[in-house]
Parts: structure tokens; C-alpha cells; sequence
């Protein structure tokens, strides 16, 4: 029996899991979402096994870098945070991921914890007054001596330092040296993977730590040291503190949640940032006399084929424009499927419409639509008995579901993502397999077989429920979809409901089929984006002044491609887990076209039904946070900062061309 599950209901206990704030110097590429991705899989496990999970993501937002680009962007360093965290959030919305509390470092709340965090740990006397004189890397936001350069250069980034002295207030690292490497070697799971650990412990603690600063003069973004003005508190002890202060922690009168959440039961976060995590943030947690979280993991790298997404490379590929291609399951199916436990994964378009096709469209899509729409075509949908015409070689596919159950459970209890969803994947195989096999087809033109076939499609019925109670964590909404198309009640889509192979009940029910994923052109598809990639390389040559005129010339051969209508909405409701958007069904002519805008803002569903709309009829197909959009409604700049409808001046037949 699978030991995940829940069999009377109750909560497993809580389960805190964090991924690490992201940095707010730019738009998050797809390296930079697939953490948040991979830690919504995890926390959406850990609430199908019964646990009070909660879920934290968000922002850091100090610095000088932020500082430097504000400046040159011309806007406030609050304006210009404000942006690239409202950027930050749609993407991690975008995907799907199921947060608890995104937390920015702008947080009042935030800002004064770290005061009283940075008062107390000069008062018991772990920080004090000196002076620091070194090389600075601006983009790290780190400080080195000499002997630490490469080549005279930042030994993490190879960008150029400048030499820094100034007045700052440092943290006794060493006082807390051998506490920490003491714990670390009797708490063997507080590490993993276990290569990280060896790295931290061989290369920091062993040889010696030296003392932090934490705090600066020289720019002013940042939260003030209350009782110094001039210094502001420097990035780790501002911005690692974001996992206790977005819980309620306080020095003197830690919150009911605090008090519950804490120690974390998780901390995700990417290799590069792990000395961070694993030696300043549990040094700091010992001087406040706090517990230390329970697990702290270091996930590899994405690269793009086998180099760093890097902006001067241009090889960076962002969430948004994958979504658009893919999906949003199609692009979560990828990150996480594709990264290994330890060692860097890879990104590719060639190599994503590869794994699409093949373990999407063609094993995944094409066993649940074909599997319905058998038991539709022979027996109305309709559930058969499992057990009418049992025969030996339905045991191998039952253990087979059964077995594929427990092996995820272990493996998420490893952290071992992309192998559990291998073994999803492996039993959607096994259920094609068993329909080769077995050839429905064949059994339905024998009526003295309709018993066979109806315990055939029995067992593929029940396995592929298997899969989509089991694809619920990774793949939300093609989980739901199936569970949707098989009729499945609340109870039929639990962990709990996998103890045993056989809920389906005789005489149930099976929705109609509707296909999962579309086969992708791949020669089509690498095309287009290779056009779409010369065309932004070349609005990127052009002169400053021919880019600010507005979008380039076109012929009335050009406007002639774009087809306008006028609509008439008929239905419309809001995207679920979607704030802006609002999906319609809107009357063209004699056809129903559903199409998502993000238009709630600025108008309810109430407001959209009966209007008559402008409605460009010939855009390419689209999904928008899991829902397909025909078409695209026209809107014009209220000059206001909102925008409006536009609509025909007087009543004209739905189905109209504009012109």
C-alpha cells in the first residue's frame, strides 16, 4: 500500500517549503521559473498526502545593482522593483504555482523584522563597527580579497571588481564556525544533495570563515540600520531573514504561525546561491536562538543545450513565449522531467518538441482520448466489470498501476522529481502496451467477447485514473482534465484512492473525450521561431530614433492579412487562479469562438455579456493559463493607465467585417 495515504482525512501535519526570493534586477528566464515550478510540485504532493502545507515564493528587491539600474532606467528604485516584481508574479501565476504568500524585501513588515533582528544581534554582541576594504562584484553583490580573484576579476562571474573601502558593521562568523559544522555532519539530510554538502564543507567551513559584512554606506537602497544612519543593511541579513519575517517572526513576540511553520520544512534553491544558505543563514538562526530548517536543497542549473542562459549570449528563452508555444503543462512537463537530481538539465527547442511529442501528445494524450473513446464508441461510456472476464495477463497492468503509486511516493520523499515523473510516464506505456495486447478492436466484433472487452477497458479506464490523480502535482490541469473526462468524484482523486486498483464502480458514467495535447510540427514550429528570432534581431539593429517612432510602415496588402469582425459575447466568466483574465464565448457570424482577454481589470462578466465586440478572427490558437483562445478582442488606451472596449457606433449584424 502506498504510504502516502490518507485513508480517514486528516491533516499529516504542517509542511513548510520555500523557494528562494528571486532577484529583482530583471525578467525571470525559464532557468530562473523552473524553481518555482519544481517547488509547486512538491508542495502540491505534500497537500495530496494529507499535509497543511505552506508555500512561499517572492521577491528581493535591495541593492546596489537594483539601485544602478533604476538610475539608468530613470525611475525611483521603488518604481523600478515594483515593476520587475509585478513581472516576477505574472510569470509565477503564468505557471500555475499554487503560493501561499509571495513576499516582497519592500514589505514593511519585512523591513522593520530585519531592524529588530539587526539591533538584537548587535546588542548580544555578534555584530560590530569596523571597516571593509576589498574588491566588490556590483552583479554578485559580493565582497573578495585578493587572493579570491580569478585573474583580477569576480571569481563567480568573471565580471570586473572595483576596489571598495567604507564604514560597515560585520557579523562573527567564526564565533558559530564548529557549532555549525557539527551540526551539519550529525543531521545528514540538512544538505542534499550530498555532493553539495561535502562542497560547503570542504571548501568554506573547514578552511576557515571569515567574518560577514553586513551592512553599507556607499548607496542607499536598502533597509536603513535603525540606529546608524547612514548604513543600510546589507543583502543576506536583509534578504535571507524573508523566511521567518513572512511568517510573522519577531524577536520578542514571534507569531501563532511563526511559532507553527517554523523550522521550514524545506528550502529550495539553486546551487549557486547554497554557501548562502547552508553557512550565513543557519549561523545567523543559531545567534537568534532559533531552530534551523530541516532540509535545505540545492537544485542543479537549466541551461540552454550545454551553456548559461546569459542576456549577451542571447539564449535566453523566457516562461511566457515557451507558454505560448507549449502550454503551460507542456512547458512544466519539460522542466521538471528533464532536470536530474544533481547534475545540470538542458533546454532545447528541438529537444522540447521531442519530449512533447512523444511523452504528451503520443503516450499520455493518445492512451486517455483513445481509451474513452472506445468505451464511448462500444459501450456509451458506460463502466464495465473489472472482474467478468479477468485473465492472467491483466495482473501484470494492475500491479503494474499499483506499484507505479508507491514508486512516486518514494521518490518525491527523495526529491527526486523528474523520476517520478518517469514512472508516471512508464505506466501510461504499460496501458498502451496492454492495448496492443489485448486489441479492444478485435474483441468488439465478437459479441461472445463483449465481456472481455468490457474488463479491458475496464482496467484501462482505472489505470489511466491512476495517472491523473498522479499527474495532479506536476501537471494540474491535465491531471483535472482527465479525472473531468473520466467523471471521477472528489474521493476517486486522492492518494488514498490508489491503496487498491479497482474504485471505478460498474455502471459509471465516462464524460466525453477531449484531446490532452496536439501533435506538434516540429519543422513548422522551429521556423517560426527562428523567423520570430531574425525579426527581433533585426528591430534590435535598427537606429534609436526609427524605434521610437512607433511600429514600422505597412502596405494595405499587410492590414488586409488581419481579419476584424464585429462579436456579440454571449457567455463569459473569469480564468480560474488567473486575476486579469476573462474567457468569452463570443457570436461571430454563424460561428462560437472562446476567447481569453485580459481585460478584468476593468470589466466583470456581468459587464461583457450581450456586447458587441471587435474581434481579430484569423490569430493563431493560443492557450492562456491552460484555457484556448480563438482570437484576440480590440481595446483602445484610455490615456489613463486603463483601457476600453471598442464597438460599433450602432447596432450592425454579428459576423460583420471591418474594414
Amino acid at each position: 500500500m502506498c504510504k502516502s495515504c490518507n485513508h480517514a482525512g486528516e491533516s499529516r501535519g504542517k509542511y513548510y517549503i520555500t523557494t528562494a526570493i528571486a532577484y529583482t534586477s530583471r525578467k525571470p528566464h525559464i532557468g530562473n521559473t523552473y524553481e518555482v515550478v519544481l517547488a509547486d510540485a512538491i508542495a502540491r504532493y505534500r497537500r495530496l498526502q494529507g499535509y497543511d502545507v505552506f508555500f512561499m515564493t517572492g521577491t528581493d528587491e535591495h541593492g546596489q545593482k537594483i539601485q544602478q539600474n533604476a538610475e539608468q532606467a530613470g525611475v525611483t528604485p521603488k518604481a523600478y522593483v515594483d515593476k520587475v516584481a509585478g513581472e516576477i508574479k505574472e510569470i509565477w501565476d503564468l505557471m500555475n504555482t499554487s503560493y501561499d504568500k509571495f513576499i516582497r524585501t519592500t514589505d514593511a513588515e519585512h523591513e522593520r523584522t530585519v531592524q529588530k533582528i539587526f539591533k538584537k544581534l548587535y546588542e548580544q554582541g555578534d555584530i560590530y563597527k569596523g571597516y571593509y576594504e576589498g574588491w566588490y562584484c556590483v552583479p554578485c553583490e559580493s565582497f573578495y580579497t585578493e587572493t579570491q580573484l580569478v585573474d583580477g576579476k569576480c571569481p563567480d562571474c568573471g565580471r570586473e571588481v572595483t576596489k571598495t573601502k567604507e564604514e560597515a558593521y560585520f557579523f562573527k562568523m567564526s564565533k558559530y564556525q564548529d557549532r555549525l559544522l557539527e551540526y551539519i555532519e550529525t543531521h545528514p539530510d540538512f544538505i542534499q544533495p550530498e555532493s553539495r554538502k561535502k562542497e560547503m564543507i570542504n571548501n568554506f567551513l573547514k578552511p576557515g570563515l571569515q567574518d560577514l559584512c553586513v551592512s553599507r554606506t556607499s548607496f542607499t537602497w536598502g533597509i536603513p540600520v535603525d540606529f546608524d544612519p547612514g548604513h543600510v543593511v546589507y543583502v543576506w541579513m536583509d534578504a535571507l531573514n524573508n523566511y521567518i519575517s513572512g511568517i510573522g517572526y519577531d524577536p520578542d513576540h514571534p507569531s501563532e504561525q511563526y511559532q507553527k511553520l517554523w523550522p521550514a520544512d524545506l528550502h529550495l534553491i539553486g546551487k549557486d546561491i547554497l554557501r548562502f544558505h547552508t553557512i550565513y543563514w543557519p549561523i545567523f538562526l543559531m545567534a537568534m536562538g532559533e531552530p534551523l530548517p530541516k532540509q535545505i536543497f540545492g537544485h542543479p542549473w537549466l541551461l540552454f543545450g550545454e551553456t548559461k542562459m546569459s542576456k549577451s549570449l542571447g539564449n535566453v528563452i523566457y516562461a511566457d513565449e515557451l507558454v505560448n508555444r507549449f502550454g503551460v503543462d507542456g512547458v512544466r512537463y519539460y522542466v521538471l522531467r528533464e532536470m536530474p537530481f544533481a547534475s545540470d538539465g538542458s533546454i532545447t527547442y528541438e529537444s522540447m518538441i521531442a519530449r512533447y511529442n512523444a511523452d504528451l501528445a503520443n503516450t499520455i494524450g493518445n492512451l486517455v482520448n483513445r481509451t474513452i473513446s472506445m468505451g464511448q464508441k462500444y459501450f456509451n461510456g458506460a463502466v464495465q466489470s473489472g472482474e467478468a472476464a479477468k485473465q492472467a495477463l491483466d495482473t501484470d497492468l494492475i500491479q503494474t498501476a499499483l506499484s507505479t503509486a508507491q514508486e512516486v511516493d518514494l521518490k518525491m520523499e527523495e526529491l527526486r522529481v523528474a523520476d517520478a515523473l518517469e514512472a508516471i510516464v512508464n505506466l501510461a506505456r504499460r496501458c498502451n502496451k496492454y492495448i496492443d495486447e489485448t486489441a479492444p478492436w478485435a474483441l468488439a466484433k465478437d459479441e461472445a467477447q463483449t465481456e472481455r472487452l468490457g474488463t479491458v477497458l475496464y482496467n484501462l479506464l482505472e489505470g489511466i485514473r491512476f495517472i491523473g490523480v498522479l499527474l495532479r502535482a506536476y501537471l494540474p490541469q491535465t491531471g483535472e482534465a482527465i479525472l473531468d473526462q473520466l467523471g471521477v468524484d472528489e474521493q476517486g482523486r486522492s492518494l488514498a484512492s490508489l491503496a487498491s486498483f479497482g474504485y471505478l464502480q460498474k455502471g459509471h458514467t465516462t464524460k466525453a473525450p477531449s484531446p490532452l495535447f496536439a501533435r506538434l510540427d516540429g519543422a513548422k514550429l522551429l521556423a517560426e521561431i527562428e523567423k520570430e528570432k531574425a525579426e527581433k534581431s533585426a528591430a534590435a539593429a535598427k537606429p534609436q530614433e526609427t524605434q521610437k517612432a512607433g511600429k514600422p510602415e505597412i502596405t494595405i496588402d499587410d492590414f488586409d492579412k488581419v481579419e476584424l469582425k464585429v462579436g456579440t459575447v454571449l457567455a463569459c466568466k473569469p480564468v480560474e487562479g488567473a486575476k486579469k483574465l476573462l474567457v468569452s464565448q463570443i457570436q461571430v457570424g454563424d460561428q462560437v469562438r472562446q476567447i481569453v482577454s485580459g481585460i478584468a481589470a476593468q470589466y466583470t462578466p456581468e459587464d461583457m455579456v450581450g456586447r458587441r465586440v471587435i474581434v481579430v478572427t484569423n490569430l493563431k490558437p493560443v492557450k492562456l493559463r491552460g484555457v484556448l483562445s480563438e482570437g484576440m478582442v480590440l481595446c483602445a488606451d484610455d490615456g489613463k493607465g486603463g483601457f476600453c472596449l471598442l464597438t460599433p457606433e450602432r447596432e450592425v449584424p454579428s459576423g460583420s467585417e471591418v474594414s
